[in-house]
This record gives C-alpha cells, structure tokens and sequence, in this order.
C-alpha cells in the first residue's frame, strides 16, 4: 500500500506526460480558436467590401472607414480612383508612393479630394498649387522624397480644367502624393465618389 501510495505520489508531481497532454490540448484548441477567429474576420472584411466599405490609411484625406456612393463627383468630394498607366505612376508604385493592386497597370487604388473641375484655373508652382488664384494648404510640391530621391512636379500655370478633368490633392498633408506631381486626371478614371462613416482627425 505504501509503496502503491509513493507511486501515485509521483505520477501526480513528476510525471511529465500529464502536463504535457493538458498543454497540448490548450494548443490545439487556441490553433482552432485561431482559424475560426481568422475565417470570421476573413467572411466580415468580404461582406463589409461588397457593402461598398473602403478603409482609408494615408494621411491626404483623414484617415477611417468610408463608404462608396453614387453621389456626383464635385469639388470638395473624396474619391476613389485607378491612376493611369504612365511612367509616372509606375516610378511611384517602384517607390511605394502607391500600393500594387487591380487597376491597369497594377497599380492599386488611389484616395484624394477633388480641389478643382471644370473652368477651375490652376497654376502649380515651387511655393504650391493655386486653384483660381487661391492657394491651396499645405500644397507646396517637395523636391525629394523622404530618401532623398528627386520628384518632378507637374508643371501648370494659369491651366484651365476641361469639362472631364479633376485635381485631385491633400490639404491634409504636405507630403501627400497627388495632382501637384501627377497632373490632373480624367474623370472617368474615377470609380466611386467616398463618404466618411468613421474617421479620425
């Protein structure tokens, strides 16, 4: 009995098997915890996407939650658009300025505010860009990136937009890459005016 008694003594306190069997079934229920946690966020960012929800992380408009919307593109409106195949937006996706994604030419989606439109006159220059002789926060176009790296500008002065060109711009930051360096855009390149559902100022 004694020595029956001092075994069970021992499988209880030494035995490593039992506490490796526990640890092992905390693991195998945290992985599945994991997966199921990952498909349920997985199945929510879908559904939210296809409920026309975009997340915004770049500083030219606050940065949050938006949704698309069928609203008329119009001054002060925040849109989503593809850039266009150019050597410019190509030398800014090799520099990261712009993500990789679905749009022509690979390039990702781009998020800005329309700052001028039809009639509007633009002049951009080394003190910043004018929209009908005004001139626009924060604006001033940067003469190198944050590596040191040369950026061209776009070269205007008192340009008036065509009846299916926007500026697109930040006045939320200086170093925001938009029209100041590409140029205005083409309106049909626009696929969704954006409405703010939670941002952060």
């Amino acid at each position: 009995m004694k020595d029956h008694a001092m075994r069970r003594l021992y499988t209880q306190h030494y035995c490593p098997t039992v506490s490796f069997a526990r640890s092992k079934s905390y693991f195998e229920y945290f992985l599945v915890s994991l997966v199921i946690g990952s498909a349920a966020a997985f199945a929510v960012g879908i559904a939210c996407y296809w409920a026309g929800v975009r997340v915004n992380t770049t500083k030219s408009i606050p940065v949050g939650l938006y949704r698309t919307s069928s609203s008329a593109i119009k001054k002060g409106a925040y849109v989503m658009f593809c850039p266009t195949p150019s050597g410019v937006f190509d030398e800014a996706r090799k520099r990261r300025y712009i993500a990789g994604g679905s749009c022509p030419g690979g390039y990702g989606y781009m998020m800005k505010k329309v700052l001028a439109a039809q009639a509007d006159t633009v002049d951009v220059t080394d003190d910043g860009v004018r929209v009908n002789s005004e001139l626009v926060p924060l604006s001033a176009p940067l003469k190198a990136d944050k590596a040191g790296r040369p950026l061209a500008r776009y070269q205007a002065s008192s340009f008036e937009l065509g009846n299916s060109e926007v500026l697109l711009m930040s006045h939320e930051s200086r170093t925001s890459f938009d029209s100041r360096y590409f140029g205005p855009i083409n309106s049909a390149q626009i696929k969704a005016v954006i409405e703010p559902v939670f941002v952060w100022p």
